[in-house]
């Protein structure tokens, strides 16, 4: 009998709300976390607003000689999976702690440290001077840190690794974690992802390929899915964090269930390096995936996340794919929404908080809104559910789509326990 895995613990780091709490109510209240960047001056860019955490300091969860061996990507990791790991109610020292993962994901993980300490070498050598790089430059960097330094403070001896698939890491890092616990290598897996790539190469980079939105004069209406006018994602950043579980294992242990993931998706687009197929044939290759797994017919789904950056390419392609695996459904019964048009995008973590708001809209019985929907694209039919405000709804199935630079596309389908 193939295993059940299920949810059991959330946390969250977002630009409109540091727990799941605060980050569902920001959601449902229609907030947008864009705002003047704060963290360096960005007065020589094109875009000079991104979505930051607010209100946010580390040294409420970790000690300062802790903090300083993190670059932010993995801070906000700990904290995220310290959020979830005390919803699943997780007593590490009453289980087998070598069945026990962690699987994380990160697009470009420890950016600002690869950053800083380069400005610091260029300075340097500039002034003719000696450089001593920082003994911690390496580990800071590099991308897998964050889900060791899981590993690490919560003693756990199951399988660690790190998946990297640009925007759609951690969605991949939580369908592997699903697959090896359908494999019997784990009982639990703590997976998610992180991202703090508002910095000047970030920004910079983005600008680069034109990406970004530039409406500078209003960035609360940056962030525009399916709109006519959008004109680019919004840098964001954060995290999140799930704990999986095989059903009986958490039922033995008495553990709340949060959801059920009853299939996922994966594909590749095989098409370009940044931009998505046009057609978006592997979307659609993705879904059919993604509901076969899942064994659902399409009138079954309510909700669908789309991955929905506001990008003039991407929003098309995935609408398009979506409506030919959805037809009419997307005019009656099933709600698709993009949850970006708030958080902005969150890279590589992306997946997970948007996996978050699926499992509260299946628990709470609400839809969140696509916001900063004006005017509907001509190409996008206007018959397709698409609420610009919080919906009150029962939401039984709900599916999470994000894809990656390189044409990476995954889908995780949540259902109601």
């Amino acid at each position: 009998m193939s295993k059940r895995i299920v949810v059991t613990g959330m946390g969250a780091l977002t630009p409109i709300g540091n727990d799941v709490v605060s980050y569902w109510d920001g959601m449902i209240k229609g907030n947008s976390g864009a705002a003047p960047i704060t963290y360096f001056d960005s007065s020589n860019f094109k875009t000079k607003f991104a979505c930051e955490l607010k209100g946010f300091d580390i040294n409420n969860f970790l000690d300062r000689k802790e903090s300083r061996k993190l670059d932010k990507c993995a801070q906000y990791a700990v904290v995220s999976a310290g959020e979830a790991i005390k919803q699943a109610n997780l007593d590490f020292d009453k289980v087998d702690t070598k069945r026990v993962g962690v699987i994380w994901g990160s697009g470009v993980g420890g950016l600002r440290t690869f950053q800083e300490e380069l400005f610091s070498f260029f300075k340097s050598s500039i002034n003719n001077a000696p450089h001593r790089f920082n003994p911690f430059f390496i580990s800071k960097m590099i991308s897998d840190t964050a889900g060791a330094y899981i590993s690490i403070k919560y003693n756990l001896k199951g399988f660690n690794f790190t998946t990297v698939s640009a925007c759609a890491s951690s969605a991949n890092a939580i369908i592997d974690a699903y697959n090896y616990i359908k494999l019997s290598k784990a009982d639990v897996i703590i997976s998610g992802g992180s991202e703090a790539a508002v910095t000047e190469s970030g920004l910079g980079g983005f600008n680069a390929l034109n990406a970004l939105s530039v409406r500078n004069d209003d960035p609360k209406r940056a962030s525009r899915p399916f709109d006519r006018d959008r004109d680019g994602f919004v840098l964001g950043e954060g995290a999140g964090a799930l704990v999986l579980e095989d059903y009986e294992y958490a039922k033995r242990r008495g553990a709340n269930i949060l959801a059920e993931i009853v299939g996922t998706g994966l594909s590749a687009d095989a098409y370009h390096i940044t931009a998505p197929d046009p057609e978006g044939e592997g979307v659609r290759y993705l879904l059919e995936n993604a509901l076969a797994e899942s064994n659902l017919d399409p009138s079954e789904v309510d909700l669908i996340n789309t991955h929905g950056t506001s990008t003039n390419l991407g929003d098309i392609a995935e609408i398009n794919a979506t409506e030919k695996i959805f037809g009419d459904n997307l005019y009656k019964g099933t709600f698709i929404n993009s949850t970006k048009s708030m958080t902005g995008h969150l890279l590589g973590a992306a997946g997970v908080i948007e996996s978050i708001a699926c499992i509260m809209a299946i628990n709470e019985s609400k839809i969140p809104p696509t916001i900063n929907l004006e005017n509907r694209d001509e190409r996008i039919n206007k018959d397709i559910n698409i609420p610009i405000k919080a919906l009150d709804r029962e939401v039984n199935v709900a599916i999470s789509n994000t894809f990656g630079f390189g044409g990476h596309n995954a889908s995780v389908v949540f259902r109601k326990y």
